[in-house]
């Protein structure tokens, strides 16, 4: 059966940073220490770590502090075919000027039938965790509040709508990054990236007796700005073994999106805050269900013991509708699912130029994938849940 795909909003794209990013959006005394893109010589271990070396080949990497980071072809892989996706570094020459310049992305936008897109960042990491890792943290907020203030004039500013201001905070102190989450709130910024697991990160658990997030939080509740959390932004994952294939450890991404799903239904913290909204993003869906279940399932068994918060007071499912989106790309189960999960809670991605990318036939994905749906449910999957989730308007002006 042939289904009709409305113009597509991506809540999970990505953006190569322009070279140039630091060097024009830094105060200008903090240029010179700022993230700049450096040309050198690499070699790559039997590992696929990329390092700079005496001789051979050359590449781009981006320099800051004592890091030198080259950007690989899993990360800048639209357009390649399946077979050349083998993780070598790639310089700025050699992508597609869609991952880094806006006319350019936005042509590639228009063939794979996306209208509008929000974009995680690249050479900062998903959640911002380059400049978390940054000895010096003075310029490291300098560099956070320039990558944003890039990312809603310039990225999301010059396009007419189309781009989805995605925005970081200075994860080291929640106080900052509630007071960033403000000033970009104040300018119609409603999507801000947080890490999946961030004691991964040497930081305070959402379960923190003190506290710790509870700036940052309000922020986002006051200001109806929507957590994004990213598959990869507790910067390590679980591996069953250490020789275990890639495809192994792609399986088993999403085992920190279910453990932040538990944090943030049982942590109390949607309970403090009525207002707060988070999206996984890459995550998928298929998983949604199941830990909804058990959830619900252990806390009708055990919630008069110690291990659950008094302030769940209802079964944990019951703070998901409106509040916790999921976000997937493909995902034939998820989407039969529906019904457990939400209609109103799922979302679709692109995720351009990444090596999951369907480009250029997202579309094609969609119509096979949405077949059994109503013409109101892909609505809602494909462009109405995102308007919502980050208060857009219907159509573009």
């Amino acid at each position: 059966m042939s289904v009709e795909i409305p113009p597509i909003i991506s809540v999970d794209d990505h953006v190569v940073e322009p070279p140039d990013l630091w060097q024009r959006w830094l105060p200008s005394p903090l240029r010179a220490a700022g993230p700049k893109v450096v040309r050198a010589a690499y070699s790559t271990s039997r590992g696929g770590n990329v390092s700079i070396a005496t001789s051979g080949p050359e590449t781009d990497f981006w320099a800051f502090e004592d890091l030198r980071a080259p950007i690989k072809n899993g990360s800048a892989a639209a357009g390649l075919d399946p077979s050349e996706i083998d993780y070598r570094p790639v310089a700025y020459s050699e992508m597609r000027p869609g991952f880094y310049e806006l006319a350019a992305r936005l042509d590639d936008m228009d063939q794979n039938h996306i209208e509008r897109s929000l974009c995680f960042p690249t050479f900062p990491r998903f959640c911002g965790q380059t400049f978390l890792e940054a000895k010096d943290k003075d310029l490291a907020l300098a560099c956070v509040r320039a990558y944003n203030d890039w990312m809603v004039e310039e990225w999301a500013g010059g396009s007419g709508g189309r781009l989805i201001p995605l925005c970081l905070i200075p994860l080291w102190d929640p106080t900052l990054a509630g007071q960033e989450v403000r000033r970009n709130a104040a300018r119609g910024v409603r999507a801000v990236a947080f890490s999946e697991l961030p004691s991964f990160l040497g930081l305070p658990s959402l379960y923190a007796a003190d506290g710790h997030w509870d700036p940052f939080l309000a922020a986002c509740n006051d200001t109806g700005t929507t957590i994004c959390i990213h598959i990869g932004s507790a910067s390590k994952f679980i591996h069953s073994s250490p020789d275990a294939p890639r495809v192994s450890n792609q399986c088993g991404t999403t085992i920190n999106s279910q453990m932040a799903f538990v944090d943030w239904l049982m942590s109390g913290v949607m309970v403090r805050y009525p207002e707060v909204r988070v999206a996984f993003s890459e995550s998928q869906i298929g998983w949604m269900p199941f830990v909804m279940e058990r959830l619900d399932n252990l806390w009708s068994k055990g919630r008069s013991g110690a291990d659950i918060n008094p302030l769940i007071t209802e079964p944990p499912s019951s703070y998901v509708a409106g509040r916790i989106f999921g976000c997937f790309f493909e995902d034939d189960f998820g989407l039969a699912s529906r019904d457990v999960i939400g209609i109103d809670q799922i979302t679709f991605e692109s995720d351009y130029p990444h090596q999951d990318s369907l480009w250029p036939h997202t579309l094609a994905y969609a119509e096979k994938a949405m077949a059994e749906l109503t013409a109101e449910e892909i609505y809602k999957v494909v462009r109405g849940n995102a308007i919502n989730l980050f208060q857009l308007p219907a159509e573009l002006g």
